[in-house]
């Protein structure tokens, strides 16, 4: 059974695709475009990706894993743990080839908000795309990780079933609305 997409309008999301390979680069941008998405900018790494978030609000990160000199794992870590990011919440989907259960794991745990496998195909990307949208996770920080809540469901932890290491989560609703 094929799942229904959602039809919506993400012609006015600002995407920020960091790629070091320049024909996947121009496929996720004609992607986009066919979307009509209007407001693409792109970095062929994470070091240039972090300038180009000085100046541009992006809502959603694309991001390859495989770069140098900063790859997009450390970009992920980067973005959500240093202070002068102008928004360490910024949706960040991983495009890689590395779809191996312990490496999804290690992504998700550095902060990554989606994961897509390569090749990718323009229902994939549109599908992850909405899952941001429709499905905002809570941003958690704790002492040890800054990120989307890494749980899928909606479970509330309380207090009793906190671990004794975890700090309380910061409530960013504001934050994840805007």
């Amino acid at each position: 059974m094929v799942k229904a997409l959602p039809d919506l309008d993400i012609s006015s999301l600002n995407v920020l695709i960091i790629e070091d390979n320049k024909y996947m680069q121009l496929i996720l941008t004609e992607i986009l475009r066919a979307f009509r998405v209007r407001n693409i900018r792109t970095a062929v790494d994470g070091a240039d990706a972090l300038d180009e978030l000085k100046t541009f609000a992006a809502d959603i990160v694309l991001c390859d894993w495989e770069m140098m000199p900063i790859t997009g794992i450390e970009f992920t870590s980067m973005v959500r743990t240093m202070s002068d990011v102008a928004n360490p919440y910024v949706s960040i989907i991983l495009i890689t080839g590395h779809t191996e259960a312990e490496k999804v794991r290690y992504a998700r745990d550095q902060g990554v908000t989606e994961f897509l496998a390569k090749p990718v195909s323009a229902a994939k990307l549109y599908e992850r795309i909405c899952s941001v949208i429709m499905n905002p996770r809570q941003f958690i920080k704790t002492k040890k990780y800054n990120g989307p809540d890494r749980r899928r469901g909606s479970k509330l932890v309380t207090e009793a079933r906190r671990r004794s290491n975890d700090t309380p989560v910061e409530d960013d609703s504001e934050q994840l609305s805007a």
